[in-house]
């Protein structure tokens, strides 16, 4: 590889794990980046003579890593309590499919856990950017949900996973393609135009593609402290939920390292044995209200401690058995990922317990 093309190919990667800390404040177009850069990358490594080996791993590892910090901006930024209940399920139901994936290598159970958090993230992003959420039913979100996984996710899983097409190589290659799809869309644009415009309620409010405030009794570090504090414990099913979440992405990232030398059920464990520590370290520093308001600097914190911890380790085993390159990566994987998940939780945890807003009558924002 040369160094202009080590460069192209580290300045995406670089770009693949920092666009996504922008889902937190602007969720819309940041996650639409994302998609966008996702499809583009390996065209980008491809049009300087690089084809990445391993491509389908590593795009696989990127997408839950990203997708991830998504699922962690619904913790923040989402008002409706039904459609974070419906992303949930959709985030770790994929993130399953793909460990299986990528341990049998058995290509259909992508096509069985299809990727439908993204464009039901989308989906609710856009709605919310005009219209309240919070006050569409369960129903609304169910029936958005099981639209995107039949009628988009199913056949595109189909098209990408078990046909192996690729779209550009479709278009060069079938005459016919490339019109039929601008005709489809042209289309699907009159239809929402003529049919679907006209019927939409009035919105609520003007467009809004940054993310809306933090609930004002949880927007400080204090009081953040105060309430993990009052509330949380080591042992509970959020950290169950963080175990499975840092543990789940390490072993697809697992997979894509080449020098790893740990298998997949022995890197969970250690995952899962620091996520304890961290969140019994999270808890002790908010009993004693050592929190931080900065989200940059609540991860530097994090990322010193696990950095002792290695060091710790590094001592009571012998020298040589820690690989530095695979070990850091993983810490600053799970200091990001605990970090925000313990400052976003109480957020969600504190909106759940609201009253509800009161219904529309209508359960779409369609009149």
């Amino acid at each position: 590889m040369s160094a202009e093309v080590a460069a192209v190919f580290w300045a995406v990667v670089g770009a693949r794990f920092l666009l996504p800390l922008l889902i937190f404040r602007y969720p819309l177009p940041a996650i639409i980046g994302c998609l966008v850069l996702d499809g583009v990358d390996q065209t980008i490594f491809q049009s300087f003579g690089y084809d990445p080996p391993g491509y389908q791993g590593y795009d696989k590892a990127m997408d839950v890593y990203y997708l991830a910090l998504a699922y962690l901006a619904t913790m923040r930024n989402w008002a409706s309590m039904p459609a974070f209940r419906t992303a949930r399920f959709l985030y770790f139901y994929r993130l399953v499919g793909v460990v299986a994936f990528e341990l049998s290598q058995w290509r259909p159970l992508l096509l069985i856990f299809p990727n439908t958090f993204e464009y039901f993230f989308i989906a609710y992003e856009g709605i919310r950017s005009r219209w309240d959420p919070a006050k569409l039913r369960m129903g609304f979100w169910l029936a958005t949900a099981a639209f995107i996984w039949i009628v988009i996710k199913l056949p595109q899983e189909y098209w990408i996973h078990i046909a192996k097409l690729d779209f550009t190589e479709t278009v060069a290659n079938v005459p016919w393609f490339g019109p039929a799809v601008i005709a489809g869309v042209l289309v699907l644009l009159a239809v929402f135009w003529y049919v679907v415009r006209p019927r939409l309620r009035p919105a609520d409010w003007h467009w809004r593609l940054t993310a809306d405030p933090v609930p004002e009794p949880i927007d400080t570090a204090e009081e953040r402290d105060a309430w993990r504090a009052l509330h949380n414990r080591v042992w509970s099913l959020v950290t169950v939920e963080k175990i499975f979440l840092v543990g789940l992405i390490s072993v697809v990232f697992g997979q894509v390292l080449p020098d790893l030398r740990t298998t997949g059920s022995q890197l969970f464990l250690a995952i899962a044995v620091l996520v304890v520590i961290n969140t019994a370290f999270s808890l002790w520093a908010a009993r004693r209200q050592h929190g931080v308001q900065s989200a940059a600097a609540a991860f530097l914190v994090r990322l010193a401690f696990n950095i002792g911890l290695v060091l710790v380790a590094g001592l009571l085993l012998r020298e040589g058995d820690i690989d530095l390159v695979d070990t850091a990566f993983f810490i600053l994987l799970l200091s990001l990922i605990t970090s925000l998940h313990d400052r976003y939780r109480p957020i969600y945890e504190v909106r759940r317990a609201e009253p509800e807003p009161a219904r529309t009558t209508a359960p779409n924002p369609t009149a």
